[in-house]
């Protein structure tokens, strides 16, 4: 079973109730402090920690005096505009006095359904996390309609842990774990501490609604772990709701843990291993002793581009000789690739008129 004690890195998805007052639409200034604590004690001994969080439109929402209920559209979007500034703020003053960095990172789903947004949001989130900067990720609901939504924050949890390769993830809940039917109806239900494999059966169960929370609810926690586990990413339902609720988790608090199927590095290669390759670079022999090492692919070692291929798409990599030696993602264009093959990293600015990146394909990108 995984233990926050060996993550490497690490999302916790908070949610709007454990951070706003409902009553009052007042921040839970003492809880946050406490979260902030344990954030600390985690990156103290090297944990990378990234924090999916709700609560922007809750407390818009107060700011502004907004009714409670569901909110028009046009509302919505106005609270989250007023209400992430605040929550921005809220985790800056939390965590600075830990000498934590915060930076604010606002997605929606459109982020990772498209390729080349989904690389950019890697790119950025993997350089604040380089950086020592604890990414505060939110869904952007300034802008965000109904069919460009996460709509709940357990996949979008699932989903930016999947972007930044994190080995654990923890939903921190309204509920200590996964049930086998609702407590409040069912005295017999009882709390899984592990599951393996998330079987037809399991999934049934979820329909129960599960200790006060909606079916909906539970449900979409059941797809994010499959989104999780599926991407070597284990991951945990604990009860939010307690000060210090991730130093509770790791001393041992109910919960219940989803195991990963293999590790996130894993699960990357064969997701790139399974796409159709857009174009093909033909590598002269000195890229290819640099590839077979272990290093990324530069345009100085590049031939040849072939085909017709946009920023993100996979393109094939091949020996001078024409035998196939991988398959990777490419940082540029095929047109931008044309321009820059044969060249060094530093004349990129030049040839293109801005500032790219060095390598065309990243080893992190490649599958040999």
């Amino acid at each position: 079973m995984a233990s926050l004690s060996a993550a490497r890195r690490l999302v916790v998805k908070i949610g709007s109730a454990l951070l706003v007052d409902r009553a009052s639409g007042a921040l839970k200034s003492d809880w946050l402090t406490s979260l902030a604590e344990d954030v600390a004690r985690l990156r103290a001994r090297g944990t990378d920690v990234v924090l999916v969080s709700s609560g922007s439109i809750a407390l818009g929402r107060g700011i502004l005096g907004l009714p409670m209920g569901e909110l028009a559209l046009e509302q919505s979007q106005a609270a989250a505009s007023v209400g992430q500034i605040r929550l921005a703020r809220a985790y800056e003053e939390a965590l600075s006095p830990h000498g934590i960095k915060t930076g604010q990172v606002l997605v929606t789903l459109e982020d990772s359904a498209n390729r080349r947004r989904y690389l950019n949001s890697r790119a950025t989130m993997e350089t604040l996390l380089a950086l020592g900067v604890t990414p505060i990720v939110n869904e952007n609901d300034t802008i965000a309609t109904d069919e460009i939504r996460y709509g709940d924050n357990d996949r979008l949890a699932a989903q930016v842990a999947v972007t930044v390769g994190a080995d654990q993830l923890v939903l921190l809940s309204d509920v200590d774990g996964f049930y086998s039917g609702n407590p409040n109806v069912n005295p017999a239900a009882r709390r899984f501490d592990f599951i393996e494999k998330i079987t037809p059966e399991i999934e049934a169960m979820a329909g129960d609604g599960v200790s006060g929370l909606s079916k909906g609810g539970m449900i979409t926690k059941l797809m994010a772990a499959r989104i999780a586990t599926e991407a070597g990413c284990a991951m945990a339902i604990t009860l939010g709701a307690v000060m210090h609720p991730l130093r509770a988790l790791e001393e041992g608090a109910a919960a219940t843990w989803f195991a990963a199927h293999s590790d996130p590095q894993a699960a990357r290669k064969r997701w790139i291993a399974a796409m159709k390759p857009k174009g093909k670079l033909v590598v002269d022999n000195g890229a290819e002793r640099a590839l077979m090492g272990g290093k990324s692919l530069l345009p100085a070692g590049v031939a040849e581009v072939q085909g017709s291929f946009g920023r993100g798409d996979p393109v094939e990599i091949v020996s001078a000789a024409g035998a196939r030696l991988g398959l990777g993602l490419s940082r540029y264009t095929a047109e931008e690739a044309r321009q820059i093959k044969g060249r060094q990293s530093a004349e990129i600015e030049d040839l293109l008129g801005y500032k790219g990146r060095a390598a065309l394909v990243h080893r992190d990108d490649m599958v040999l």
